[in-house]
């Protein structure tokens, strides 16, 4: 994928013509000026963010850096990614460094109201996992007394992991390592008992990174909830509606039946919500300071979310996780997009 570094002439051109330029907000302002939208990722985490074979970047967290970039410049490739851990990556968002975190990051109250940040809209629903070796013999957490735990320092696992052994009044160690990567690989290496992350991510280090994947278990249950999504600096109101409705844009395109492939054809749909969400009708672009093809520019390159879902993390990929809680609405699941009115 090729990096913008400097500013695109295209990208102001289209900034011009935008309804809303002239008003932009600081963010957005510095975006259109450079050219492309700087997104803080885990970059070790296949199926959310990480190098491919091709040295391409991919993943779901990937994609909603690239949907933000289509409504804004026009053009989904006009991004850049900066690798962060879980130590680096809101001080990554609050100092500038980066436009945007899309890093797997759990929404809480402490987070949200201390730190400076602004969560939007969730874009994967998820929860702490236990995951073992299956020569422990462990077949739930009741078993793990007296076990090594790798955790990050300062995760939600790092918590789970205290709060779980203490409610069954197991004992348990804890092996305290900086980086995911030097943590699967002081997991899978033998050097702790149990791996605590988000099931999502367990399954991802365990089709990526296991030498041989059959020989690692989940345990049964999922401790706690883990809203993950895309998070922005706080004061910048702008900012954080245009990633909150990109993100929407590609669930309610699900919704509506509205794919890449078919979204030119859609342009020309009876039905008055698709319409507006595609830039037929009303001023949805305007509200936002974008221009009103900036919903169908998100779909066209990127997908709705059903497409960045399977293609990412389900039967299209390794990890081949099933839809669950992360179906839309009304098919049983959380993901629910307000209306584009």
């Amino acid at each position: 994928m090729k990096r913008v570094v400097t500013v695109s002439t295209i990208a102001l051109a289209l900034a011009a013509t935008l309804p809303g330029a002239a008003n932009a907000g600081p963010t957005l302002d510095a975006v259109v000026e450079r050219g492309a939208v700087i997104c803080g990722v885990n970059g070790n985490r296949a199926g959310f963010s990480a190098l491919d074979s091709r040295g391409e970047w991919s993943g779901m967290d990937v994609d909603t850096c690239k949907a933000i970039a289509a409504a804004v410049l026009g053009d989904g490739s006009k991004v850049q990614f900066v690798k962060t851990t879980s130590q680096t990556r809101f001080t990554a968002l609050q100092t500038g460094e980066i436009d945007v975190l899309t890093r797997n990051v759990t929404w809480t109250l402490s987070r949200d109201a201390k730190l400076g940040i602004d969560f939007v809209a969730p874009t994967f629903y998820d929860g702490q996992g236990f995951m073992v070796n299956r020569n422990t013999g462990a077949e739930s957490v009741k078993d793990l007394d007296g076990a090594t735990v790798c955790v990050l320092p300062g995760s939600t696992s790092e918590k789970v992991a205290a709060d779980v052994f203490k409610a069954n009044g197991l004992s348990y160690t804890p092996v305290v390592i900086e980086s995911k990567k030097e943590l699967n690989t002081a997991f899978f290496g033998g050097r702790c008992d149990v791996h605590v992350q988000s099931t999502s991510g367990l399954s991802s280090a365990r089709a990526t990174v296991a030498p041989n994947p059959d020989d690692y278990i989940i345990l049964p249950g999922v401790y706690g909830k883990d809203p993950m999504g895309p998070v922005v600096r706080q004061g910048d109101a702008q900012w954080r509606d245009i990633v909150a409705w990109s993100v929407y844009a590609m669930m309610s395109a699900e919704e509506l039946g509205v794919t890449s492939a078919n979204a030119d054809d859609m342009k020309g749909s009876t039905d008055a919500e698709t319409v507006r969400l595609l830039g037929g009708k009303g001023n949805l672009g305007e509200t936002l300071g974008l221009d009103n093809d900036w919903a169908y520019r998100i779909v066209k390159q990127v997908g709705n979310y059903g497409e960045v879902f399977e293609r990412n993390v389900g039967d299209g990929s390794p990890l081949k996780l099933a839809r669950g809680i992360n179906s839309l609405w009304t098919q049983g699941g959380l993901l629910y997009a307000p209306p584009f009115k």
